[in-house]
């Protein structure tokens, strides 16, 4: 008598964690936008039932604030974190450092300003911030004032530039997307939009990293005027 077939046992359950979560939901984002990153893709990604995508998260909107989190606990604390380097120099780069990290996933960049930003390394972010703020003679009232104005340009401007681009992949070198855009301003009609087409060459460069600074610094001009000098700051907090 042939002996009874065995039953297969089941193999060893897929081990998940939230990294490999996050990084599935972020290439999603980079290629579908919000859409793609459903639960149910999100768990095809990891190769995992999407039960088990629940288990680390409730909902799709805790994976949402996880992206936000994970993308700002990217940032490095260190380029706005010496007092010895001037206030300015220090939230510029932090900027900088914002708009790479988020440009590098154009699809994230919608959450950002998509809710309210209270986890830790959004929290931590902020208290920071206001902080440089504060040393340059603000109140605590105006620094939270003017804490948000920056993050609001900063994310604006970011959301705006990865919007030009469609949201999703990877953006294409600054240099090639300014030259689309002046290809596209080229063609504004003299006749009936003077300035516009005299302005063609700086409305092209509105994504570039130039007009961003530009703004930004503008930005920094309008929070400080009236308070006393940079250096007359750094004494008084120095004594």
């Amino acid at each position: 008598m042939a002996s009874p077939a065995r039953k297969s046992r089941p193999g060893p359950r897929r081990a998940l964690t939230q990294e490999e979560i996050l990084e599935a939901t972020l290439d999603l984002l980079d290629e579908g936008g919000m859409k793609a990153a459903s639960i149910r893709g999100i768990a095809a990604r990891v190769g995992v039932a999407p039960n088990a995508v629940y288990t680390y998260f409730p909902d799709k909107a805790a994976v949402v604030q996880a992206i936000v989190e994970h993308l700002l606990g990217l940032v490095d604390r260190a380029v706005f974190a010496d007092r010895n380097v001037p206030w300015r120099l220090r939230i510029e780069a932090l900027a900088l450092e914002l708009r790479e990290r988020l440009t590098a996933h154009p699809g994230a960049v919608n959450l950002m300003i998509g809710g309210p930003m209270n986890g830790p390394h959004a929290l931590a972010l902020n208290e920071r911030l206001m902080g440089i703020l504060v040393d340059t003679g603000l109140t605590p009232g105006d620094a939270a004032k003017a804490a948000y104005l920056l993050i609001v340009y900063v994310f604006g401007s970011i959301a705006l530039e990865v919007a030009d681009s469609g949201e999703t992949h990877r953006l294409p070198p600054e240099a090639e997307r300014i030259a689309a855009r002046q290809a596209g301003f080229s063609a504004i009609p003299a006749e009936t939009h003077p300035l516009s087409a005299a302005a063609a060459g700086t409305m092209a460069g509105y994504i570039s990293t130039e007009q961003y600074m530009w703004g930004l610094r503008k930005v920094l001009d309008g929070i400080t005027a009236g308070l006393t000098s940079e250096s007359d700051t750094s004494k008084a907090f120095a004594g």
